[in-house]
């Protein structure tokens, strides 16, 4: 350890306040984190690059410091996909203060990650109340049956009016419209579902019929249209 002289020339005065860290939450336990190992949560942060093109959403599962499992959903950049499959093998494994010093290929997913730290480090995790936290696995529960992520995609011109295009049901197959031609409903097709029929056996026309869902007033409407053609 270095000293200026100015320090060295000091007289020395007691430290009297040092009651150290202040308790944070975690797992249903208040805990004075003083190391990384002391470090559990399971938790969710959003990210972005520097041209706005694309966001991440990160899940971590924190287990005494390291990272036992790691949810990447990207949107918005075909590249940033790509980036997500190298972010899930360099993840697992790493205590949380490496995980914020890791290259994680893309901005967006570096920024989830960065905004996940400060949530994991001070208390603000979703498990901070939950007896031993979340188990190994609750990442994937996130997606649901099909084990597809949240996808919203919608379009809209002062023209032509609004297209939905997906929702979380599945992609949108026909808008119902009333006389107004305001949006009553919608028709999707849960693509999830479908793939899980075709795997099973089904072919792929019967698999397309049984993942069809409606959802709305779609019986009332005057009409339907094709949300990518009309």
């Amino acid at each position: 350890m270095i000293y200026s002289h100015e320090v060295k020339m000091m007289c020395p005065v007691a430290q009297g306040v040092n009651h150290g860290a202040a308790p944070i939450p975690e797992e249903a336990k208040w805990v004075k984190a003083k190391e990384v190992t002391d470090i559990s949560g399971f938790t969710h942060g959003i990210g972005w690059c520097a041209p706005q093109q694309g966001t991440c959403k990160l899940t971590l599962n924190v287990k005494e410091g390291i990272i036992q499992e790691a949810l990447i959903e990207t949107i918005g950049c075909s590249g940033m996909t790509h980036s997500a499959a190298m972010a899930s093998e360099i993840l697992p494994g790493k205590t949380i203060l490496e995980a914020l010093n890791t290259d994680l290929v893309c901005d967006a997913i570096n920024t989830a990650m960065r905004e996940l730290f400060l949530q994991i480090v001070y208390g603000r995790t979703q498990s901070a109340f939950s007896e031993n936290g979340l188990p190994i696995g609750a990442g994937l529960e996130d997606l649901g049956k099909g084990l597809r992520s949240q996808v919203g995609t919608m379009y809209g011109t002062l023209a032509k009016g609004p297209r939905y295009l997906e929702m979380a049901e599945g992609y949108v197959t026909d808008i119902a419209l009333d006389e107004n031609n305001e949006i009553i409903g919608y028709k999707y097709i849960s693509i999830g579902r479908m793939m899980d029929f075709i795997k099973k056996g089904d072919d792929a026309n019967t698999a397309l019929e049984k993942a069809r869902g409606q959802y709305g007033r779609v019986d009332d409407a005057v009409k339907l249209i094709d949300p990518r053609c009309e």
